[in-house]
């Protein structure tokens, strides 16, 4: 069965990693993936992976008539069994153009799960709202990355009779608990242990200054971590990250590592991850990552995060600092007194992960939806 799998673009992103992984790992189907813009990070990836990778090189924000008839013309040129598009544009774009080539098998993907004025940009509303509207007619079935998507979208017209909820899956032989993780960073890093952290780049949903202002009070309380922070835009040049950081006097304690390719590595050697994101969370895959590396996590309450924790985690009102830092406190403290307790938490954590978000149990969902007739 050939999919094809159109994509607004192929940056570094949670869901472009996801259907990287979706790729990858189907061994029964075969996949070419279309970007409405260009490879981005994950089309070399995906090429090297052996996956046909195509990009109709719009830009960003602009549809333009030779991106649409080109991607009409691979439709009708190679006749795929299914199309499953992610993310908004592609759901309308890639939907629309897909049954005008005379696919019938065209499943949308949604990502998202806040769509308020001031938080989501309005063209991205406008494009979901339509969307809405045409959610009765141009998709066979429509796929949530949370269980919260199909509340949210539901609200504004979906056709949730449409809707299945299919959870991100992960590559568990990749992701998993290293020995020594510290001892191989420390020659980077220096003796800067212990460390809690988060992985996410640098963006208002994400509340990074938010996380700085619960780690002040954890400061004040006289706990020894450092916090460090990895991600897209984490770095010296951000003005407005150095500006908050020398402001609450924590230019000693705050390490800023960038964007980094191992993640898995960075996972191991915290003591905890933090989740500090005050909207837009759909399914926080770094939420997964952290447990699947049997690092506990404390998360803000967005998206689907409290299911992916379960009670594994400690899980806070979004835009609380003072939340935040008690549970992170808590947390810290568990792993000081009660070490036995932690132990046991780190291997649920893992287990959490293996038993519901492995990536063979989302290709497997996939197919069903594909499939059902």
């Amino acid at each position: 069965m050939k999919i094809f799998n159109i994509i607004t673009g192929l940056n570094n992103g949670g869901a472009e990693a996801v259907l990287y992984r979706l790729c990858v790992h189907d061994t029964n189907y075969k996949h070419t993936v279309i970007s409405l813009m260009d490879e981005g990070k994950y089309g070399q990836l995906l090429k090297e992976a052996g996956v046909v990778v195509h990009c109709l090189n719009m830009p960003a924000g602009r549809v333009t008539l030779s991106g649409l008839y080109k991607l009409f013309k691979l439709i009708r040129k190679f006749k795929p069994n299914v199309v499953q598009t992610w993310m908004y544009h592609a759901d309308l774009i890639g939907g629309v153009i897909a049954r005008l080539a005379g696919i019938k098998k065209v499943f949308w993907n949604i990502r998202h799960t806040t769509l308020e004025p001031g938080k989501s940009k309005r063209s991205t509303i406008f494009i979901a709202k339509l969307c809405a509207m045409l959610s009765k007619r141009v998709p066979k079935g429509i796929v949530c990355c949370a269980k919260k998507a199909v509340e949210v979208h539901g609200s504004i017209g979906y056709d949730i009779s449409k809707m299945t909820v299919i959870a991100n899956g992960y590559d568990l032989s990749s992701l998993c608990p290293i020995p020594n993780a510290q001892a191989q960073l420390k020659k980077e890093l220096g003796n800067v242990f212990p460390l809690i952290g988060m992985v996410g780049r640098f963006h208002p949903q994400k509340d990074h200054l938010g996380l700085l202002d619960a780690f002040t009070i954890v400061k004040k309380r006289g706990v020894p971590h450092k916090l460090v922070l990895v991600g897209y835009k984490i770095n010296t040049s951000n003005i407005a990250l150095i500006e908050k950081i020398e402001l609450l006097g924590l230019k000693d304690e705050v390490l800023l590592l960038n964007q980094r390719d191992d993640i898995t590595a960075i996972m191991n050697i915290l003591d905890l991850h933090i989740l500090s994101s005050s909207f837009g969370e759909a399914f926080p895959n770094v939420l997964a990552e952290a447990m699947a590396c049997s690092t506990p996590c404390v998360t803000t309450d967005v998206g689907d995060a409290a299911f992916i924790v379960g009670d594994t985690g400690w899980v806070v009102p979004p835009k609380n600092p003072q939340a935040l830092a008690e549970a992170i406190l808590i947390a810290i403290n568990q792993k000081k007194v009660d070490p036995i307790t932690w132990a046991s938490r780190k291997i649920a954590c893992r287990k959490r992960i293996v038993d519901n978000f492995s990536i063979q149990t989302m290709v497997e969902n996939y197919h069903r939806v594909w499939l059902d007739e």
